[in-house]
């Protein structure tokens, strides 16, 4: 048992991090299991990067989610009312245990089953849309609205209803330093919504989740107000923006990779284990949720002091030598694929089933449709999103 020295002044910078996740990931788990680096927020962290350590850390229930357990004046993390906050992101057990126990009967095998033909239908029309163009920006094309639509249907918000979501999450979790109000108003924005929802849910109901959960609310007292409308907005927000980044991930590593673009067209047997290895190679978030330990806490022979900030980095496990056989290849008939970027154990993705389910017909589809696909820009010209949380594409212009 040790504890770490300070803070090296080679650590990478958050910038580091954006600007080069896997190859900052790479140098800080060769160098040691645990760092002690700075955040966004000019508050300390303690960053694990090898694979077997954040596997253990993931499941560990001395790791809490809630925010409650942090050390003060530690933790600055995003400011959002309770009507927002109190979800799964934010708790432990008994909450977390009852509030996920309701809400993952919208998430069974036979639910995600009957959503195929609906995805189907909304990657074929979207498509139909582009295909005269001959180019287009996949993401704000395709990537972005199949799975937003496919949420919206799901929760029951209907078309006429559907805002600008990726602005609001744009606001969050890619803050503009120099427009702070844009969060604010995003926050506020969302609230409005939300409650406009629930109210006209709760007015006209119908066969959605969001009337089910609503129900639960009212004739059986099992969801707090707030509880409820942060379980609505938790599903509607991440349950597109990690499928947004996957499917445009996975496109982008398809055109880099040729040999596996030709192998996945002769091949199509091979889709379900491809969607598996697009999240383990570059998975839409690098990091796990922030958590705190409840006490002084062993990690990876690092002693990390209770309630102090915990980030797991998802990116730098799927890319672990001590776990993965050459790590940094690409390979989409790989066996045994491990991978953590969907969590594990109680925390693991809720929506998992769906992001697997939407990314094999995103990628079905569209390498059928478009046979001649390719990058109609420079790989070097392309940009991400300015998140240490989330790994996703601005952009990804192609032609067909």
């Amino acid at each position: 048992m040790r504890t770490t020295t300070p803070e090296q002044p080679s650590a990478p910078t958050p910038a580091d991090l954006i600007a080069d996740p896997h190859g900052s990931y790479a140098r800080l788990r060769e160098a040691g299991p645990v760092h002690s680096i700075t955040g966004p927020d000019g508050l300390p962290i303690w960053l694990v990067t090898r694979y077997a350590d954040v596997r253990q850390a993931l499941a560990d229930p001395r790791l809490s989610l809630d925010k409650r357990h942090a050390k003060p004046g530690n933790y600055r993390g995003l400011a959002l009312p309770p009507a927002l906050d109190a979800n799964l992101l934010n708790m432990d057990p008994p909450d977390h245990t009852r509030i996920r126990r309701l809400v993952s009967q919208a998430f069974t095998p036979r639910r995600i089953e009957q959503l195929r033909e609906p995805v189907q239908r909304i990657a074929d029309e979207l498509l139909d849309a582009v295909a005269p163009l001959g180019a287009t920006d996949l993401i704000t094309a395709y990537a972005a609205p199949l799975p937003i639509a496919v949420i919206c249907d799901l929760l029951g918000v209907a078309p006429q209803d559907r805002r600008d979501f990726r602005s609001w999450t744009d606001a969050l979790i890619a803050p503009d330093p120099a427009r702070p109000e844009a969060a604010r108003a995003a926050v506020g924005a969302m609230i409005g919504f939300f409650t406009g929802l629930i109210a006209r849910k709760r007015t006209e109901p119908g066969d959605d989740v969001l009337s089910a959960l609503i129900a639960v609310r009212d004739q059986e007292d099992r969801l707090s107000e707030d509880e409820l409308t942060s379980l609505a907005f938790l599903i509607l927000f991440a349950g597109y923006e990690n499928t947004v980044h996957l499917i445009g991930n996975a496109v982008l590593a398809l055109l880099q990779h040729p040999d596996q673009l030709a192998a996945l067209r002769a091949d199509p047997a091979l889709l379900g284990p491809a969607v598996e290895e697009f999240a383990r190679y570059d998975g839409p978030a690098p990091l796990a949720i922030r958590r705190f330990p409840l006490e002084d806490l062993v990690i990876g022979g690092v002693t990390v002091p209770a309630g102090e900030t915990v980030l797991l980095s998802l990116a730098a496990a799927n890319r672990d030598p001590g776990h993965f056989a050459d790590p940094d290849r690409l390979d989409l008939a790989r066996r045994e694929n491990g991978h953590l970027a969907l969590g594990l154990g109680i925390h693991y993705c809720l929506g998992a089933p769906l992001a697997r389910l939407e990314t094999e017909i995103a990628l079905a589809t569209l390498l059928r449709r478009f046979p001649t696909l390719t990058l109609d820009t420079p790989p070097d010209t392309l940009h991400h999103r300015p998140s240490l949380r989330a790994r996703g594409l601005l952009a990804l212009p192609v032609r067909f």
